[in-house]
């Protein structure tokens, strides 16, 4: 996997962009290595509850960085919302509010909000797209440290991707994974982002509002937390202001 190393040369590469913070800060870093017009952005819906928001936030970001309708690619995978398993896709499965690292069904360590193999799903949308445009890299905002612990979020999970894109591609077919925030705390990602002039205040990380953030889910508590941690305010619209919360 490459690590966030400048590049000598303007290869395309394909960018995850689900809307968030996470993604956008990648896309950002993804412009400064690889020069505008050779950065595709990728968006997949699949049927989680902020589905429409995420979109908006996606348009929003590939606007502010100028990608032509041509780089932008937009998928639909309903499938998550037949397997459920998810409080993000299942409407029978609450999101939790205000219990950060709260246990998830059946006594797993792992979130209700955890969606079964999502990243593989997405990684392979990137990777075949990133084939077809001859694109040399594909990033993916996927954070380790700071996170709610999925376990396609691990770095051994895209090293392990990895070579199944060596052996899954065309011979001559050279497609790196990117994590460059894997291994980073959120608010330095933060700060990296405004290093970088990324439109932070475009993203959107609820798991469960559209139009002012819960300020109370996994995803915005962690946000917020991040934020505070940065010395920075938070740019995007809560339902409650951050000092009234308990």
């Amino acid at each position: 996997m490459n690590t966030e190393i400048k590049k000598a040369d303007a290869q395309k590469a394909v960018v995850l962009l689900s809307g968030g913070m996470d993604s956008c800060v990648c896309a950002a870093i993804a412009q400064e290595q690889h020069g505008a017009g050779n950065v595709a952005l990728l968006h997949a819906g699949y049927g989680q509850r902020t589905q429409e928001r995420e979109r908006r936030a996606f348009e929003g970001i590939a606007d502010f960085y100028g990608v032509s309708p041509g780089q932008r690619l937009v998928v639909q995978l309903d499938h998550f919302r037949a397997i459920g398993g998810s409080a993000l896709t299942d409407a029978k499965i609450a999101v939790p509010e205000n219990e950060l690292g709260a246990a998830g069904s059946r006594g797993s360590a792992i979130p209700v909000t955890y969606v079964p193999f999502r990243n593989a799903h997405f990684l392979s949308v990137a990777v075949s797209w990133a084939e077809a445009i001859g694109a040399g890299e594909v990033y993916i905002g996927a954070v380790a440290e700071d996170s709610s612990g999925y376990p396609d979020c691990r770095a051994e999970y895209y090293e392990v991707f990895q070579k199944l894109v060596r052996v899954g591609t065309r011979p001559e077919t050279r497609i790196e994974i990117a994590t460059p925030v894997i291994r980073m705390k959120k608010s330095e990602i933060i700060r990296r982002g405004m290093e970088l002039g990324a439109p932070l205040h475009l993203t959107w990380s609820c798991y469960q509002s559209d139009e002012r953030a819960c300020g109370v889910c996994d995803s915005c508590l962690l946000r917020l937390a991040a934020f505070a941690e940065a010395g920075v305010p938070d740019p995007i619209p809560y339902r409650l202001a951050v000092g009234a919360r308990s």
